[in-house]
């Protein structure tokens, strides 16, 4: 595996009793970049994070991350490995403050498992990096407000805080402007701009304009399978996406 990519997989198929999901993918994704997987509804998309991230066992294939071939592993030893899906690993309590959410996740990022249980104080000691991350996710107002009583894209961005704690090389984000106005998705894109200088994003997106916006490589996905690959320059021009994707009026 080359230095260049942070995350190979090879041939990855799966298949659920006779239905074929994902089909021979071969994906690719540069380290420092932000790479999208788009394509229609039913394209397999979740199923390959589902796989990336070992929720799902793939029926043949290889996936290598960082040089390591991580296919049989389970999904706490991905995520040990600095690959992190921000929806299913992060820590968001509702009625736990922003603060004391971050905290939590940084916590279990240090293998404190009981501390949660014990007195507050001993976690006092996360109180400055915690306030680091929220600061990073825009969220320094927010540092005393319960997580529930925050709007919806505010609680977005925490969620990626907690899965920042974790401390991933690697961040993968399931549709993350899904439910939200344009006001938020426009702080979630100046905040997915600002984690990618120092985390590889790898992310399913549905808004067309966020990926052209965002995205350093877009792979399209259709029936399970990669139909193109590259810029979004690029993709906007191929016949074959326009008919399968972008002219079947999926946004």
């Amino acid at each position: 595996m080359s230095d260049e990519y942070i995350l190979e997989t090879h041939e990855l198929t799966k298949e659920f009793a006779g239905f074929v999901a994902v089909r021979d993918v071969n994906l690719r994704v540069r380290r420092g970049s932000i790479h999208a997987l788009i394509g229609p509804n039913g394209a397999g998309k979740t199923t390959c994070f589902n796989l990336l991230t070992k929720f799902l066992q793939p029926t043949a294939g290889r996936i290598v991350y960082r040089g390591q071939d991580i296919t049989a592993l389970a999904p706490a030893d991905v995520a040990r490995l600095g690959l992190a899906r921000s929806f299913q690993i992060s820590a968001v309590f509702p009625h736990l403050t922003a603060l004391e959410n971050v905290r939590v996740a940084l916590q279990r990022q240090h293998g404190d498992c009981f501390d949660f249980w014990r007195s507050k104080s001993v976690l006092y000691r996360f109180n400055e990096r915690a306030r680091e991350l929220l600061s990073d996710v825009g969220l320094s107002d927010f540092t005393t407000v319960k997580a529930v009583e925050m709007p919806y894209g505010r609680k977005r961005a925490l969620e990626i805080a907690t899965t920042m704690a974790l401390e991933p090389d690697m961040m993968l984000l399931d549709e993350p402007m899904a439910g939200m106005g344009q006001e938020d998705i426009g702080k979630i894109v100046a905040l997915i701009k600002r984690i990618s200088a120092k985390h590889t994003i790898l992310m399913v997106e549905h808004n067309l304009n966020v990926v052209a916006d965002l995205s350093d490589t877009i792979t399209v996905l259709t029936r399970g399978r990669v139909l193109a690959e590259g810029s979004y320059a690029e993709l906007s021009k191929d016949e074959r996406v326009k008919e399968a994707y972008l002219g079947a009026g999926h946004a």
